[in-house]
């Protein structure tokens, strides 16, 4: 070991006592002098004694540090029963331990630090020293919460975190087609990006949270995204040119998601995909950002700040339905697959785009880089995206209904007829 490393692991516990000792202080800050249980200085020491512990710890044991740690951990409690024996002087008795937990937190950083676990303690102290700093944000998040929004925090919880790991990862039926884990996966996929967005709009408003949420959803699932705002425009629970231009900017992402995929498998592929995908691209964001605008907003659809007007954000029925569909369309290609060979190329594509883009796109940029010609393999990755960008406008307009699929289907129908014509060039 390099003998200047346990200085710079003390200096590092250091730092982090004074990190949460900092905010720990200002949170004090107008406590009369005697009352603060403890500021920069007494954190600045008990990481520094966390440390020291550490240090000894290396050499007489791990025994040494657990009755270290277990008796500060009885000084901090006795501390916490002589401090909270009698009111304080304006009446008021306070039996919050956030500071002795913050304190207990410390000293195991300051452990963490000298007991070779520098980078977890630097991470964890920046962690806790947010937390401690983001508790008026945390406290306000948490009184706005509904029991609805508590409910379905804890449904999305149930299917995600508990019941999806327990669903075989294999096929069923014919062809093997039918993969239980792949589906819930689709039914988790579609209620978290219904529920992000519904978190986002909340947080940010209608326009920015809508916008986002759209964004980060294409990056996951356009058509999934789409779905999620085809619905909100059902409930009626926004105007519909703001929705057309959430689904026309995740469906821009498609565009991009599908080149980058294939260029990183055949970069020879991207001069003759790139050209009709970057004008799609182009296209939906333009058309996106025209329908987003304020002035294209009708006044009185504006949405609460609380976002008060959103309802049932865990829609779990309909992402089970499309969860359903898709595993029928994965059984259908798979089919047709069986049926054809590599003859039915097309017929493939055309079916995959039915519900996955992604798949086609990496299987065809995979064949073309042996004996699949490049302008077959660019016709079928095109046919894919043609046929996912009907769906979508098929989503929005069955769905949504006529308002919304009219703006959507302007806009796609123009980036696909003007992507058609570039091929000619």
């Amino acid at each position: 070991m390099n003998s200047l490393e346990p200085l710079q692991h003390l200096a590092l516990a250091l730092t982090i006592g004074l990190l949460i000792g900092t905010e720990r202080g200002w949170h004090s800050r107008h406590a009369h002098h005697g009352q603060r249980v403890a500021g920069l200085r007494t954190f600045g020491l008990i990481a520094l004694s966390g440390g020291l512990t550490g240090l000894l710890a290396a050499k007489l044991g791990a025994a040494f540090a657990a009755l270290g740690l277990m008796g500060f951990a009885a000084l901090v409690v006795v501390s916490y029963w002589l401090d909270n024996r009698a009111p304080a002087p304006d009446g008021h008795l306070d039996r919050g331990i956030t500071t002795e937990v913050a304190m207990l937190a410390t000293f195991l950083l300051g452990l963490c630090a000298t007991l070779g676990e520098p980078l977890l303690a630097a991470i964890s102290a920046v962690v806790i020293t947010a937390l401690l700093g983001f508790k008026p944000i945390l406290h306000g998040w948490v009184q706005k919460l509904t029991p609805e929004e508590i409910t379905a925090s804890i449904k999305f919880l149930l299917i995600s975190v508990v019941l999806l790991p327990l669903l075989p990862n294999q096929g069923f039926g014919p062809w093997q087609a039918f993969n239980p884990y792949l589906t819930w996966w689709m039914v988790v996929l579609v209620s978290g990006l219904s529920f992000a967005g519904y978190i986002a709009i909340k947080l940010l408003g209608e326009r920015q949270g809508i916008m986002l949420s759209s964004l980060l959803g294409g990056l996951v699932s356009s058509t999934a995204t789409t779905l999620s705002l085809a619905q909100h425009a059902r409930a009626q629970r926004f105007a519909p040119p703001l929705l057309a231009a959430g689904i026309l900017a995740a469906s821009s992402i498609m565009f991009i998601r599908v080149a980058i995929v294939a260029g990183l498998v055949n970069p020879d592929l991207l001069p003759k995909l790139l050209p009709p995908l970057l004008i799609m691209c182009l296209v939906h964001l333009g058309g996106a950002f025209w329908l987003w605008r304020p002035n294209r907003l009708p006044a009185d659809n504006a949405m609460p700040a609380d976002g008060s007007t959103l309802n049932n954000p865990f829609e779990l029925g309909n992402a089970l339905k499309f969860g359903l569909l898709l595993s029928a369309i994965l059984v259908l290609s798979i089919a047709v697959r069986e049926w054809f060979g590599d003859t039915g190329l097309y017929i493939l594509a055309l079916l995959s785009g039915l519900a996955d883009v992604d798949a086609l796109t990496l299987s065809t940029a995979r064949m073309s880089l042996d004996t699949l010609a490049a302008d077959s393999a660019r016709n079928a990755i095109l046919i894919a995206t043609f046929t996912n960008t009907a769906v979508k406008l098929l989503l929005a307009a069955m769905i949504g209904g006529r308002a919304l699929g009219l703006r959507v289907g302007a806009v796609a129908l123009s980036a696909m007829l003007l992507a058609t014509l570039s091929l000619s060039l």
